[in-house]
């Protein structure tokens, strides 16, 4: 009958522990022997009881066996310490290199401010004053584009305000001024007006009164 894989993990009852762990340290054990004797390994394994008690087993004597595995982890870990050694060695380099090179940028940008410059020969004046004429220019040019610029954008402005005026002006105009069709019937009411010698009608003379039927002769 084949046994179901159990789960690892720490087994809470105490009993079961101890009866567990006296079987899993004589098999232990028992496969340290057996890869010592079949492959001729040097095996060596210690097992220390939740309790402190000390089980072991070597294919040799057990003190030589430790001494070894110390020299070579010493080994393997000094191998590994002078490795890191080394590459810490190798940041403080690149480090201080970088510093160097960040020095000499701001002995350089005071240089140019006008500044430190006691140690500096003919030679390195003349080069220097080169390197400002020349970032003179190239900031000059860039002020002139900024300000033609600046300029083009204001006459556009100025063109749209003006556009905008001349707009409301011909609007006003439009409302203020009498439109062609009232002018022309003005003119021919004028023309079928009466002569002036009506002018002198009162307005009591004109009947207004309201009949209905044939008119009838006036008394």
């Amino acid at each position: 009958m084949v046994r179901g894989k159990i789960e690892i993990k720490r087994i809470e009852d105490v009993t079961s522990r101890h009866v567990t762990f006296s079987k899993r340290r004589k098999g232990l054990l028992k496969k340290a022997h057996e890869l010592s004797v079949l492959c001729d390994a040097q095996v060596a394994a210690i097992v220390f009881s939740q309790k402190g008690r000390l089980y072991d087993f070597a294919s040799s004597d057990m003190q030589k066996m430790i001494e070894r595995c110390e020299i070579h982890r010493g080994e393997y870990f000094g191998a590994e310490r002078l490795q890191k050694q080394q590459y810490v060695q190798d940041l403080k380099n690149e480090m201080a290199i970088t510093m160097d090179k960040i020095k000499l940028l701001q002995l350089h940008c005071r240089k140019l401010m006008g500044q430190d410059l006691d140690s500096c020969s003919v030679e390195e004046l003349k080069e220097i004053t080169t390197k400002i004429e020349k970032s003179l220019t190239i900031v000059r040019s860039r002020k002139a584009k900024l300000n033609e610029d600046r300029i083009e954008k204001l006459k556009a402005e100025i063109v749209a305000e003006r556009e905008v005026l001349n707009d409301k002006s011909r609007l006003r105009q439009m409302f203020e001024e009498q439109p062609l069709w009232i002018q022309s019937r003005s003119l021919e009411s004028e023309k079928s007006a009466p002569s002036c010698s009506c002018g002198n009608m009162n307005l009591s003379d004109v009947e207004t009164d309201l009949s209905i039927g044939l008119p009838q002769s006036r008394v």
